[in-house]
């Protein structure tokens, strides 16, 4: 994955694009990114999957752009969340069951 965000860098970089990558920005980018991976799915459970993997990558690209704009860590915001998720749907209550931690 490292080879990919340096790449995902380097691209920005020499297209000087930083200077338009404020999180304001790159929030709406990231929300416009994935009404378009939505919309593989828009009508039918059938999908283009080169169409979903082009319009996941740019989700994910536009991520990595955000957290970089913001100074995060990546890894350590994920595993942050993932600790917080943990808590909140405990497996014994959880497992198998689709709701809301606030109806388990």
């Amino acid at each position: 994955m490292e080879k990919a965000i340096e790449r995902i860098r380097k691209f920005n970089k020499d297209r000087d694009w930083e200077q338009f990558h404020t999180p304001e920005n790159l929030a709406k980018s990231i929300a416009i990114e994935a009404g378009e991976l939505l919309e593989c799915f828009q009508w039918s459970n059938e999908f283009d999957q080169q169409a979903v993997k082009e319009e996941l990558a740019d989700v994910m690209s536009y991520c990595i752009d955000m957290a970089d704009a913001l100074g995060v860590d990546m890894e350590e915001i994920l595993l942050e969340k993932i600790a917080k998720n943990e808590a909140k749907y405990p497996v014994e209550k959880s497992k198998g069951n689709s709701k809301k931690y606030t109806e388990l």
